[in-house]
Parts: C-alpha cells; structure tokens; sequence
C-alpha cells in the first residue's frame, strides 16, 4: 500500500478545521473542501493549504479523503454522486469517514466504493472541539487490519490513542455505542439532581458528593454538569440534535439485530422529544432544560 501523503478534507466546521489544520502540522499536504465555500477559504486564510472549488478538484491525485460530516447519506452524496470525490480519485485511494454515521450505511458506501477500486475506512472520534484542537482525540477505526494500519500516521496526527474495533462499520457501531451510553448517564444525573433539588437538595453538593459515589470516568458529572451546566456555560461543542442522532443510530442498529433495546428506545425519544422542545443546535447539556420546565426548578 502507498504511503499517504496527499489528503483531501471534506468538512472543516467546528471539528474538522482544528482536525485538518493538525493534518497540515503532521506533515501532510491538505486540500480542503466545504460546502461553504467561504468556511474552505477562512480554513487556508488561518492554516494554510489549499482549497478545493469541486469535489472532483479535491479528489484529484489524492492518497487519502478524509470526511467529518452529519451522516452517511451525506458522506454517501459527497462520494458517489454524480461529480461526486469518488470519480476523480485514484485507484486504491482511501476514504477515512471521521463522522459519526449509521454503520449499516458505511458498510453500504464501502461495498460501492470497492467496486470502484477503492478502499474505506471508518474512523469516527470521541472528544469535543478543545480534544480536536490539541490532537487528544480517541479514535475508534473499522476496516482490515492492513487498511487501518496505513492510515493510522494519518490519525495519530489527529489523536491520542486509536482502537481498531473490527470490520467495516465497527468504529462508528462502537461510537454509536459509547455516545448511548454517554447519553443516558447524562439524562440519569439530570434526573437525580432535579429531583434532590426539588426534595431541597443543594444541586453543586449533590453533584460532589456523586463523584467519589458513582461517577466512573466516562460519567458526565465531573465533565458536563459541573463545568458546563451548573456553571451555566452549555458549551461543550457538541449540538443536542447530535446526541439524538446518535443515540437512534445505537437503537436502529440493535433493531435490525434484533437485540432487546428497552431504554435505549425510550432515552431515544427523550432526546428526540428534547430536539423539539429545546432546540436542535443548542449545546447537548441544554437538555437539562427539559427536566427544568417538567420538575419545576432551575439547577
């Protein structure tokens, strides 16, 4: 396998613009694309690199595509579509999906993408924009074993460590999984703290005294109630409607296992219900705004 040193950056928002701009620092050269042409253009203006007008353009001659988008149905688009990266990239070029998409989507889009010569990888992150910008990212890849181990100097220029969950769709399975279960401890302490403040509780003691109780490291007491929600700030990075979608991803994936999935349908649909009823772009840790107006008081 050809070592990569060309890549092409499909998405340079929030995430992947600190992501990219470390690719630039590892050593790589970087051409960017979005579908705001004018965010492409502030990455070079603050980077450097290269923008790309088309996906074709973007494509053209690269080792590697690298995509940070909303879903597989746009990854699929970006890729597939008439115009679309896939047709100007070289045989043997590989996509690296650093989303968080539906894994029986990405298994979709690798099959395409093998009949045309080229190869896939998922590679979806877990950790906020702060984790992005200073490379301390957690990757989770699916894929063969050869093709993770050729793009892995490409994600350890974006990230701390790199876990290779399997086939095809593994990474972003599993990523699906550890944001399910991510979510439902977030809802879990919003929970409790609305009700012991409703009892009389003092909502900061109740959350100190929860840590050394039964706050594991992956619980979002220690890293979203006391830094974000009891200090007010609700900014994590992440978009409430992001946590929604991944949370079904997690529950449509045990649906079509036919897996038992009680709670995750039903911490589903309180997310989704939060989407309509608090907002869909506020910051995941707004969703205590919903046990607010239920429970009657303000953390």
């Amino acid at each position: 396998m050809n070592t990569i040193k060309k890549i092409g950056f499909i998405g340079v928002g929030n995430m992947g613009n600190p992501m990219a701009a470390n690719l630039l620092k590892g050593g790589f050269e970087v051409t960017v694309f979005d579908a705001r042409p004018e965010t492409a253009a502030a990455f070079v203006a603050q980077h450097g690199g290269k923008a790309a007008a088309t996906l074709a353009e973007l494509a053209a001659g690269k080792d590697a595509i690298v995509t940070m988008l909303p879903d597989d149905k746009i990854v699929r688009k970006v890729m597939l579509d008439a115009g679309g990266a896939a047709s100007a990239m070289n045989k043997g070029a590989v996509l690296i999906d650093m989303g968080t998409c539906d894994p029986t989507g990405t298994r979709a889009t690798a099959e395409a993408l093998d009949k045309l010569g080229l190869q896939m990888v998922d590679a979806p992150v877990m950790g906020g924009v702060v984790f992005a910008k200073d490379a301390t990212l957690d990757i989770m890849t699916g894929g063969s074993a050869e093709r993770v181990g050729r793009v892995t100097p490409v994600l350890k220029a974006m990230g701390r460590s790199i876990v290779h969950c399997g086939e095809i769709g593994a990474g972003h399975a599993m990523k699906a999984l550890a944001n399910y279960i991510n979510a439902c401890a977030l809802i879990n302490a919003i929970e409790a703290l609305t009700i012991g403040k409703k009892f009389g509780l003092d909502p900061k003691m109740m959350a100190d005294a929860l840590i050394p109780m039964c706050a594991g490291r992956n619980h979002p007491i220690e890293k979203k109630v006391i830094p974000q929600i009891l200090n007010h700030k609700y900014a994590t990075g992440m978009a409430l409607s992001f946590i929604a979608k991944d949370v079904k991803i997690a529950v449509d994936m045990a649906h079509a296992l036919d897996a038992a999935v009680p709670l995750g349908e039903k911490v589903s649909e309180l997310w989704s219900d939060a989407v309509g009823k608090v907002g869909a772009t506020v910051d995941q840790t707004e969703i205590v705004r919903y046990w607010e107006e239920a429970t009657g008081v303000k953390l």
